[in-house]
Order: structure tokens, then sequence, then C-alpha cells
């Protein structure tokens, strides 16, 4: 079977739906499948396989910023790569965001199965839910990974939705070489703003002994002012933006993922990620990370924006060997289950049902 995946945020750029659509193709392929991967790319294509159809503009969206192509050129190149590829199936990642996704909904030939990431609120559902649903009638199934999503996109556009969640490529994560640390570590990998509560973390560190250290990945509009309430705490490194083999050293490096996040989570792939590198996970109660991560099983979860709560999750975590170890062994389990080859396997069979 010819598959496209159809990303509508930029490959070259971090995030959770690039992660998902790359690593999905990945596995099509294992299984035997022709795969290709068409979105904006700000740069050279990330990996082979890749269609690159323009650059990205940044666009803020549920307290974040989604580095979109909703351009003519792009347009273009979208309905140029639909007729070459000649696609068996389509595959549309958040189907209606304005770019190659709403094109290809729009113009594609070939059965369309779209599968819906966000949750919380939409601004454009809001305004523009009406013919946004008529749109998703061309799809030939609705996916959504998770009930949050799910409920957020049958409330503003009708429709049946599977929810089929997230996956993670286990090997890409467990078999990598850990990254070298000083002690006991915390790590935290997320956009700096204030929906994924890295103040929360950086105000809990005052509670945590002063051997334990805080790797932070990523950057946003609150590095600057963090970095300054932390100017002098030799336990904190600022990482940066990290690639993806450093993002996979790290985890397997660090004792702890840490996800303080503040709300508008729908799955919560580190979560994942961080399970299959086989790191204790701490973060927030929040419906999307509960769905991956479970209370008690395979973290521990706790009032989001608490930063005592979240100190003393971690400090049990860290000082408590058996019991990070038993949500290590939980983790690893949860992570096979959810497993990118697994979610593969269940698309292949909506693909041929479609077909």
């Amino acid at each position: 079977m010819r598959i496209g995946l159809v990303s509508p945020y930029s490959l070259t750029l971090p995030g959770g739906v690039q992660g998902q659509v790359l690593g999905l193709a990945r596995a099509l392929r294992v299984a035997g499948h022709e795969s290709r991967v068409l979105g904006p790319c700000d740069g050279p294509p990330p990996e082979a396989g890749v269609t690159p159809l323009g650059h990205s503009v940044p666009l803020a969206a549920n307290g974040s910023v989604a580095p979109i192509a909703p351009d003519l050129p792009s347009a273009l190149r979208t309905i140029r790569a639909l007729g070459d590829e000649g696609f068996d199936v389509v595959h549309l990642h958040e189907p209606l965001v304005p770019g190659p996704c709403l094109t290809a909904l729009l113009v594609a030939d070939a059965p369309l199965v779209g599968t819906f990431h966000a949750a919380g609120s939409s601004a454009s559902y809001r305004w523009a839910g009406r013919p946004l649903g008529w749109a998703a009638r061309r799809l030939a199934r609705r996916y959504a990974v998770s009930e949050e999503a799910a409920a957020l996109a049958r409330n503003h556009l009708g429709g049946h939705y599977e929810v089929l969640g997230n996956g993670v490529e286990v090997e890409r994560f467990s078999t990598v070489e850990p990254w070298p640390s000083e002690g006991r570590t915390v790590l935290f990998l997320g956009r700096h703003e204030p929906r994924k509560g890295l103040a929360v973390l950086v105000e809990a560190l005052n509670h945590l002994p002063a051997d334990v250290r805080l790797w932070v990945a990523g950057e946003g509009p609150e590095t600057a002012r963090l970095r300054a309430v932390t100017r002098g705490d030799e336990r904190v490194s600022w990482l940066g933006r990290v690639g993806d083999e450093e993002r996979a050293r790290r985890l397997r490096g660090a004792d702890v993922l840490c996800a303080p996040s503040l709300g508008g989570e729908s799955f919560g792939v580190v979560l994942l990620e961080a399970m299959a590198a086989g790191a204790a996970v701490v973060a927030s109660d929040l419906a999307g990370y509960a769905t991956v991560a479970r209370p008690d099983r395979e973290a521990l979860l706790v009032a989001p924006g608490d930063s005592r709560d979240l100190a003393l999750a971690l400090r049990r975590v860290l000082e408590d060997g058996d019991r990070a170890a038993e949500l290590v062994a939980a983790g690893r389990t949860r992570a096979e289950e959810l497993s990118m080859a697994r979610l593969a396997d269940r698309y292949l069979e909506c693909y041929a049902a479609v077909v």
C-alpha cells in the first residue's frame, strides 16, 4: 500500500504532532508499506521520505505557537505532490489546520483518514465550526488521540471519533547511550511558556535537596525570565533546543522526567518517551496525561500549579529507590503496550478498510 501522511506543522521544528507523523511513517515502512510524509520544512527535510512544502509562519494557538504554512505556494506544492505520488490513502494529522492538511482535505482524490490531536479549546472551531464541519465530512475515518481531543472535535464539528492514542518508537529511546549526569537528575522537555508549567518546576526546585540537578531543554517566551530567576544556581542546566538524539539520551540519563503542565494537554507523548527510556515520571494530574501514565502505576501525578506538591512527589521518587523502580518497570510495560509498531498495525487495518 502507498500511504501519504500530511503534517500541518513544520517538520524541522520539534513538536508532538510532527514526531508522531514521522514515527508512524517509519513504522509503516518497517511493516513493508511505502509511506511518504508531506509537510512544511524550514530548512532541509529532517530525513528521507519527506516532501517539503515550503516554510512555516508562527501562529498563536491553544496557548502555544504553531508553525504552519497557510500560504498559496504551499497549497500549490501540496496539490502537485498529491498528484505526483498517487497515494492509495492519505492520512491527515490535524486535518482542519490551514495549510497542507486543509488543502489535502479539500482536493485529494484518495480516501482520507484524519487524526485529531488538539484538546482544551480552539478559536478556529468556535468561529468557523460549521464550514469546518462540512469539510470534515470528506474524511472516511476520524480518530482522536484522547477522549479530550475527541470531545473538542465532536462538540464543534460533529461526527464520530474513535480514540486511538499516540505511539512511541520504543527502541529509539531504550537503546541509546544515557547522557552522563552528576547525581540525581530531573529533566524538563518542552516549550518555555506558561501552559507548560516550567515556572512551577523552578519554584519547586527551592524545596529539593542541594544535590538534585535540573536539566531544562527547550526555549520560549519565558526562557529569559526563568533563567534570571535561577542565575547563580549551579544545579540548573539550560540546554536550549535539543535534537532527537540528545533528547533520547537525556531521557535515558535522567532519573525523573517532570511534566508540570497547567492544562491543554491532549495526550502527553513526552511521558511515553520517558517511560520507554526508563525514566520515572512525575507530572500534573491532567486528563490527557492520566490516559498515558496512570496515577500511582506509571507515574506520580500532582495538582497542576502546586509547586510544593510537585516537590514532594519529586523527592519521593528521588529518595525512594524501590518506588522509583516500580514506576520505571510499569512504565516500560506501558510503553510496549503503546508502541508505534502496534499503532501502525491499527492504522493499517483502517487504511485497508477505507481503500
